[in-house]
């Protein structure tokens, strides 16, 4: 199974505060216990909502709205994606990570879609295996 982790943001990150070289440290070596588990498929921090923008949807028609976002618990600061065999495990990973903040803070995982998932609104199976011959493709890079 895989799951999203993900790192919400604080004023803090918001603000564009880096991490010192302690909590660089404590991560890294939690991201190699991770990567030496087989656990680890991805992760990323991300730069302050200032540097990005969203696209809102409404029929037709497209909105940018660019960042700062408001609400600033609604926000994500990273990302890892994790392979493991239960919500348990996951949940059990996270609560060794160290505190990615400075502060207190909270990080939330959320299971990925496998392709089996939509096997009700695919039948044929001919939209699974347009997916998979797409995600072969985009590994191959």
């Amino acid at each position: 199974m895989r799951f999203m982790i993900l790192i919400k943001a604080t004023k803090d990150s918001e603000a564009g505060v880096l991490p010192n070289e302690q909590l660089l440290t404590e991560m890294g070596k939690y991201n190699e216990e991770l990567a030496k588990a087989g656990v680890l498929l991805a992760g990323e921090g991300l730069h302050p909502s200032t540097k990005g923008a969203r696209v809102r949807f409404s029929g037709d028609k497209r909105t940018v709205i660019d960042g700062p976002f408001a609400e600033t618990k609604e926000l994500i600061a990273g990302f890892w994606l994790w392979e493991v065999k239960s919500k348990e495990e996951a949940i059990e990973w996270v609560k060794r990570c160290p505190n990615p903040m400075y502060e207190d803070s909270e990080i939330e995982i959320r299971q990925v879609f496998s392709p089996e998932d939509f096997a009700p609104s695919d039948p044929s199976g001919e939209l699974r295996a347009a997916e998979a011959r797409l995600r072969a493709q985009t590994e191959k890079k």
